[in-house]
């Protein structure tokens, strides 16, 4: 394991503890309506770290700091542990995690409105961006296939996959399609673009797909990225169907189909991540 991972692993671990226990802290307040420069309607949360944040966006942060909180950084110390004692699992583990936080603080740099841990959003983004690239760097790929047995299903790996790339296009194309009828007020909350959509379009859905493919091709990347992208998607997504679930507790108005798909997609996500680690020997064959 590359040496600079002893250092870059538990700053992480310790800002995004800080970060995630500054979102949750308790705080009172009441919200607000407020009409932006665009004319969307909107609450203000007004209470707390994300004051500044719409009531729709602060309930999803804080469903997203939970995650980081009680699984994020659960997975990211033991896989962590693991990695050093050279396990497979762990290090595919602890690179997915790190795909996870490094996905959350991109998200909460450019979407979140500024407050006081800013620096530490920047700190993590940073620091997980150069951590995920080593962690990443440490696999021998002329290898990485020996370790994965014959068993694992692939095609439903690569399905959930595709499906993923196709849903997350539908359902954020037909968003940003809704805007081009003339006269319509972009659901933009408080932010001044779709920070998530374009994350989602520009990276996720490209990867997804480009997962799936290699991994029916049994291609040393098809299995690393596949890999990846399922821990990845076991923290990321149960922190989606989090917040959509926290979303319509706070009484925000939720598509029934995000309610519903978003959390079957975390829990289909969390049983291929146990058929994939099944299905892994630290020993090549």
């Amino acid at each position: 394991m590359n040496r600079a991972l002893f250092w870059l692993i538990p700053s992480i671990f310790l800002l995004a503890l800080i970060a995630a226990l500054a979102g949750l802290w308790p705080a009172k307040g009441t919200s607000y309506p407020l009409t932006t420069f665009r004319g969307e309607e909107v609450m203000i949360n007004a209470r707390g770290l994300y004051f500044w944040d719409t009531l729709s966006s602060a309930a999803q942060m804080q469903a997203n700091d939970a995650v980081t909180l009680f699984l994020g950084l659960p997975l990211l110390a033991v896989s962590f542990w693991l990695a050093q004692k050279n396990s497979l699992r762990g290090k595919l583990l602890l690179t997915g995690t790190l795909g996870f936080i490094l996905y959350t603080y991109a998200s909460m740099c450019f979407g979140t409105a500024y407050n006081q841990l800013f620096l530490v959003y920047v700190a993590l983004f940073s620091l997980s961006l150069f951590a995920f690239i080593l962690s990443m760097m440490s696999f021998d790929l002329k290898r990485l296939p020996m370790h994965f047995s014959e068993k694992l299903p692939r095609r439903w790996i690569a399905g959930l996959l595709f499906f993923t790339a196709a849903f997350l296009s539908l359902a954020w194309l037909g968003r940003v399609a809704a805007t081009f009828t003339p006269g319509a007020v972009p659901a933009l909350e408080n932010t001044t673009s779709m920070f998530i959509q374009a994350l989602d379009l520009g990276v996720i859905v490209p990867l997804c797909g480009l997962s799936g493919v290699l991994l029916l091709r049994q291609s040393a990347w098809g299995y690393l990225l596949a890999s990846v992208g399922l821990v990845k998607f076991l923290t990321l997504g149960t922190a989606v169907g989090l917040m959509a679930l926290n979303m319509a507790r706070v009484g925000v108005p939720v598509s029934p189909i995000e309610l519903i798909v978003f959390p079957a997609m975390a829990l289909v996500g969390v049983g291929m991540t146990i058929l994939l680690l099944k299905h892994i020997k630290d020993q090549p064959k």
